[in-house]
């Protein structure tokens, strides 16, 4: 189905109005994850970098909106009902895009609550690899997306699968820890950010594999049917 949206969207206005948005959208959550992170994992607290991630969302945000709007005018006016799917696949991939920037700043938010550094042990040596892995796997998602690869798209949800329960076990160890309130507050924290961007990377990602009513789903069976494909 992905390879139809995206010759949609190269075929004209608005649909490809809609698709350069989209675009944006992944670039400016991808942005926001990296800063996100610099202010997660910084020395001290960074108020003035903190700013920038409010000032992305807010466009962010702003795309979401506009592309809904085209999205709605289109199914209202245009007599291709055969845009319809992925009008709907659209609409679904933007707002896991939305919800990456929300996280993302969420992530900016927690040194509020340690704004001291974070301990240099094993647990946050574990926290700064998750990251580098979640920003390197999201760095691929747009030329995965727009070129409809398969079998790195496959590889990716594998490994981010892997990445959300990393996540958890950090959890885990946390509450097994010695922290004070405040450490375990922000290592949890973090945790659980990470793993929702990583789940929405994963959702987007599963656009490029699975049938529109299996969206956010993602069926073993399936992954290996598409192996075998390519």
């Amino acid at each position: 189905m992905l390879k139809e949206l995206l010759s949609i969207f190269r075929a004209g206005e608005p649909l490809a109005e809609m698709g350069e948005k989209f675009s944006r959208m992944l670039g400016l959550t991808y942005d926001m994850t990296i800063v996100a992170g610099e202010v997660y994992f910084s020395e001290s607290l960074q108020a003035d970098t903190r700013t920038a991630v409010y000032k992305t969302d807010v466009k962010v945000n702003k795309l979401e909106r506009k592309i809904r709007k085209q999205v709605i005018a289109h199914l209202s006016l245009a007599s291709d009902r055969a845009s319809v799917p992925y009008c709907l696949l659209l609409m679904s991939v933007v707002k896991d895009v939305e919800r990456i920037g929300d996280y993302a700043k969420n992530l900016s938010e927690v040194r509020d609550y340690h704004p001291s550094a974070l301990p240099d042990d094993q647990i946050v040596h574990e926290m700064r690899e998750i990251r580098t892995e979640i920003e390197n796997g999201f760095a691929e998602i747009a030329t995965v997306f727009e070129t409809s690869d398969h079998e790195r798209a496959v590889e990716l949800i594998r490994e981010g699968r892997d990445l959300t329960r990393r996540c958890d076990a950090v959890v885990g160890r946390v509450a097994r820890s010695d922290y004070s309130a405040s450490t375990a507050t922000c290592i949890v924290m973090g945790a659980r950010f990470y793993k929702r961007i990583a789940a929405h990377v994963l959702n987007v990602l599963s656009s490029v594999v699975m049938p529109l009513h299996k969206l956010d789903y993602y069926d073993e069976k399936r992954l290996a049917e598409v192996m075998e494909e390519d």
